[in-house]
């Protein structure tokens, strides 16, 4: 904000084609302020509207967090996020603490973050493409900032048995095995590196093996 006035009379509008759907406001032939053009025309801003530097700053609050809203769903629309991961983001796009505030509050009202939600995706996604074990699995949620109480109930539900071997029947159906050795060495290391215990592992690999008639 260059310039702050007691009381003032609105005297340009101009469009920034430079900044998109942005106006800058001018008042008493001085430049005020830049703000997104739907705010203006939400508060009915228009040639001979009379600002104080109160409204000003009030007008110049509503921007950051309009800007701050549109980043975080931008941000969303790739993937569904934890609080944490968004809350990050905006920090680093230079949104201050009480603007990011506003903002989640916005969206978790209107359900498009949800830690408990982001949990089971993230779960759900992990088991469908690339299972790994309820370890790793816990250790990756609790990097993205989710609660433990969350995290808890979400892989409660998980079999690692299960789930090492999908993992492992993934990985045999692009690789060429002559013999258990081969098999122990190409496996173990890969299903460790998903988290799964040294029995699990074990176990897993004498099924796979056993399966393949050997």
């Amino acid at each position: 904000m260059a310039f702050l006035c007691f009381m003032g009379i609105i005297t340009g509008i101009r469009e920034d084609k430079k900044q998109g759907k942005r106006v800058s406001i001018y008042v008493d032939g001085r430049f005020a302020l830049a703000i997104d053009l739907e705010i203006a025309v939400k508060e009915k801003l228009r040639i001979d509207t009379e600002l104080n530097s109160e409204r000003i700053a009030e007008l110049g609050k509503q921007d950051r967090v309009h800007r701050c809203y549109e980043t975080a769903v931008r941000f969303l629309g790739f993937r569904p996020r934890s609080e944490s991961e968004l809350r990050d983001r905006l920090a680093r796009r230079g949104f201050t603490a009480d603007i990011i505030d506003t903002v989640i509050t916005k969206l978790a009202g209107q359900g498009l973050i949800n830690d408990s939600s982001f949990a089971h995706f993230w779960t759900e996604n992990r088991e469908t493409f690339n299972p790994r074990s309820r370890y790793l699995t816990r250790l990756e949620l609790r990097k993205k900032g989710v609660a433990e109480d969350v995290i808890n109930g979400t892989v409660a539900g998980l079999d690692d048995e299960e789930n090492a071997y999908r993992s492992a029947l993934n990985r045999v159906s692009r690789l060429t095995i002559t013999d258990r050795r081969e098999l122990q060495k190409k496996l173990s290391d890969y299903l460790r590196r998903r988290g799964f215990s040294y029995e699990t592992v074990n176990r897993t690999i004498e099924k796979i093996w056993q399966e393949r008639g050997q």
